[in-house]
């Protein structure tokens, strides 16, 4: 399990680097508010059930409002076996303030 920044995440998948499954484990009531494009929610309390619908061999970039959440989900999906795991440091804030800036915040 890695960390990668917004800005990373960002120029990797723009340089077709790194085409990840964007796992966004935030409460659904948090992912109306704003969200990474193509990103599949599953709220980190259903994690373990989901386990079976996750790509093993697909880079998988975890994300959570400020990444506590999300380092949590990619340890445990690292400790599952998933080999690519990262998770995004700083969460849905740090991209909305780094990447993406006309992202709503809360």
């Amino acid at each position: 399990m890695q960390d990668i920044t917004p800005r990373e995440l960002d120029a990797r998948m723009r340089r077709g680097e790194l085409s990840p499954l964007l796992l966004d484990v935030r409460e659904p009531w948090e992912t109306q508010i704003c969200r990474l494009p193509n990103a599949q929610a599953i709220p980190m309390r259903l994690i373990p059930s989901s386990l079976d619908t996750l790509e093993r061999s697909r880079p998988i970039v975890v994300i959570c409002h400020h990444g506590v959440r999300s380092r949590q989900v990619a340890q445990y999906l690292a400790h599952h076996g998933f080999q690519q795991v990262l998770n995004l440091q700083g969460g849905v804030d740090a991209w909305a303030k780094d990447v993406d800036t006309s992202m709503p915040t809360y």
